[in-house]
């Protein structure tokens, strides 16, 4: 008997009818996920080494992203350039070394706590070991934060940079994943903080509501507040499938991909879910013929503009870590291999 996604797969094929307003997900939608994430992988591999080679900094959009979708991918049973994938883990070291002191004396280096949680996060991503490096970054972390109830975002660049759950979310993860053992009172202090800020804080946009059900999950929350943060999610997704990074905005990529991988990651949502159908085709129909996801960008420029190989110009960053989580969130909805 034919796979329906084969099926649907065949009379898009036949018909020319756009592929993913079709789909009839009575079976794993295995082949369409499968096929768009196999063009995404080349552009995000391209992109993320284009980025290293261009500047040493490290970056949330060009390395943590990317790293975080392939070794999803990989997880998936897709190959990916392991040269490439070893390259951005020795470039995100390279660069929290050259600032360890920094990170030791609590002051840490350019992009404050997002740089050093996403940093981690892409360590831990690629299965790095705990090092002296990693313990003076999580030193930065609970030094940064100290009486506050949660950790502050510096700089405004949304949507990646701009939100407070977000700087909340990736701190907490980079200490539960790289704090030491002389730090773990500290360390559950601030657990106990923070929790008690993201249950009572209410999201705004939906970079709040992603990162807040993904700290919902670190904090491991009671049952009824971890529903609350999925329906904030399920219940602001559009009629197109999509999610908009705000309110008035339209849907994109971006926020989809995010909204999409936090409901799988930390909601426990499969590809049964009525919300996840939705976005798997809201993802399948906007993927560009390159692989790409095209994001136009809202944030002010605060670098001088350079090419890394992936495309849309100034709209690059924006969409490269659009890509990336759009390449996480279909991953997560595959069959576990």
């Amino acid at each position: 008997m034919l796979n329906q996604s084969f099926i649907s797969l065949a009379t898009t094929v036949v018909l020319g009818i756009p592929l993913a307003a079709n789909l009839c997900f009575a079976d794993e939608p295995t082949g369409p996920v499968r096929a768009a994430i196999s063009k995404a992988i080349p552009l995000l591999q391209a992109g993320a080494q284009g980025s290293a080679e261009q500047r040493k900094c490290f970056t949330c959009h060009s390395q943590a992203v990317p790293v975080l979708a392939l070794a999803k991918a990989r997880g998936k049973g897709f190959a990916i350039d392991e040269p490439i994938f070893d390259q951005q883990m020795q470039h995100t070291f390279a660069h929290l070394k050259r600032g360890q002191k920094e990170y030791a004396a609590g002051r840490g280096q350019g992009g404050g706590v997002m740089t050093a949680g996403y940093a981690l996060w892409t360590l831990d991503a690629g299965q790095q070991e705990a090092s002296e490096v990693t313990a003076a970054v999580a030193h930065f972390l609970l030094n940064h934060q100290q009486a506050s109830n949660r950790w502050r975002q510096a700089s405004k660049r949304p949507p990646t940079s701009g939100s407070d759950f977000t700087t909340t979310y990736v701190a907490l993860r980079g200490l539960l994943a790289f704090g030491t053992e002389q730090q773990q009172p500290e360390i559950a202090k601030r657990m106990r903080r923070a929790s008690e800020w993201i249950l009572k804080q209410a999201p705004v946009e939906t970079e709040d509501r992603v990162f807040r059900l993904l700290t919902m999950r670190l904090i491991q929350a009671d049952q009824a507040s971890v529903q609350n943060a999925i329906s904030a999610l399920t219940d602001s997704q559009r009629d197109d499938g999509g999610w908009g990074q705000l309110e008035n905005a339209p849907s994109d990529a971006y926020a989809t991909a995010t909204a999409m991988f936090a409901l799988q990651y930390a909601g426990k949502l499969t590809w049964e879910d009525a919300s996840i159908q939705k976005g798997i085709k809201y993802l399948l129909r906007h993927q560009l013929d390159d692989g790409s996801w095209h994001v136009v960008t809202r944030a002010e420029p605060i670098q001088t503009y350079f090419e890394t190989g992936f495309p849309h110009g100034n709209d690059q960053f924006i969409s490269i870590a659009a890509s990336g989580w759009a390449t996480a969130s279909l991953s997560l909805s595959l069959p576990s291999q």
